[in-house]
């Protein structure tokens, strides 16, 4: 029985051959491009309009917008996001046709109150008809 464990743990322990194989040396290439090209899947197949010999990308990403600005501050006449506190921008109201809240839906729409009868049937996990 231990002759079988030997065997295998010597076998285990044998020289390890990686499945991987590379093709030569890593080398780093002598020329890489770097002039700015659009994306190979953008829309236009073409760079931003304000995009000139002069700007560079942390210039252009200074002010691109994602799902808001990437900077809290973009300007120094604005005071960006997080530039002021919430209270200073004053109450916040839904537009007309929208709720924050459930219970501001008209009544209609409204959760019904539970009768006595679905209570019951909650409590002992009975069904009920």
């Amino acid at each position: 029985m231990f002759a079988a464990t030997r065997v295998l743990r010597a076998a285990a322990h044998a020289e390890r051959v990686p499945s991987i194989k590379f093709l030569g040396r890593r080398t780093i290439p002598a020329s890489v491009d770097h002039t700015p090209k659009p994306h190979p899947a953008s829309p236009t197949h073409s760079l931003p309009s304000n995009w000139g010999s002069s700007t560079t990308f942390s210039a252009y990403r200074q002010h691109a917008q994602q799902h808001g600005p990437l900077r809290k501050t973009i300007g120094r006449e604005q005071a960006g996001i997080g530039g002021s506190p919430g209270a200073a921008l004053g109450p916040v109201k839904p537009t007309e046709g929208l709720y924050f809240d459930r219970n501001e839906l008209p009544a209609r729409f409204r959760r019904q109150p539970l009768t006595e009868a679905e209570i019951e049937a909650i409590e002992t996990g009975c069904g009920f008809a």
